[in-house]
């Protein structure tokens, strides 16, 4: 019979209010579970945002915004009205962006059919949101796409499903090779 094994134990470290931090009597050896938080430099983030609201990044993200098209967010306002938007008010929008005062506007609800008969709940941002997501996915993705293994395919740009599935098949296939060689040269050497 095995030994029998001493449970997993987490306890988090949460005081009462009313008690400090010193360790209570008869508190048990375990090892209190804290993530610990990295600082993060405000001048990065702030040259970042700054980054992001530069005029020329803003007006790429809403070249894609309006080729994209879409339907209009909960103010009403069009992808054909977004340059006429921007410029009266992206100075204003920028500060508030780069003092971290901007809060987007909720997402109007729609609903779309599905091929087997039900409705699935949209959530459709306002345009100036949807041009603000893509300024940002514009200066961070080429950051973090670095990051990925040479493997992932999903959501990245200039990969898709189909090269997936070719990479797959290619793998088998060579695995299927390789099984194949070795096989034979076993059975023709014994």
């Amino acid at each position: 019979m095995a030994a029998k094994r001493p449970p997993i134990q987490l306890e988090l470290d949460l005081s009462p209010p009313d008690r400090g931090e010193a360790p209570r009597a008869g508190a048990s050896e375990v090892e209190t579970a804290m993530a610990k938080r990295a600082a993060e430099s405000p001048a990065r983030a702030e040259r970042l945002m700054e980054a992001i609201c530069d005029w020329e990044n803003v007006e790429t993200a809403a070249r894609a915004v309006m080729r994209n098209k879409g339907a209009p967010g909960v103010d009403g306002m069009t992808v054909k009205r977004l340059p006429e938007v921007l410029k009266a008010r992206w100075p204003q929008i920028a500060r508030e962006l780069i003092e971290d005062r901007y809060r987007p506007q909720p997402a109007r609800r729609a609903k779309i059919p599905k091929p087997d008969g039900g409705e699935r709940m949209l959530g459709v941002p306002t345009v100036i949101d949807r041009m603000i997501q893509q300024a940002i996915l514009q200066r961070l993705q080429p950051e973090w796409d670095a990051e990925f293994s040479e493997h992932s395919f999903g959501f990245r740009p200039g990969r898709s499903a189909h090269q997936a599935v070719a990479a797959a098949q290619a793998h088998v296939a060579a695995a299927s090779t390789m099984s194949w060689t070795s096989t034979w040269r076993s059975s023709s050497t014994g």
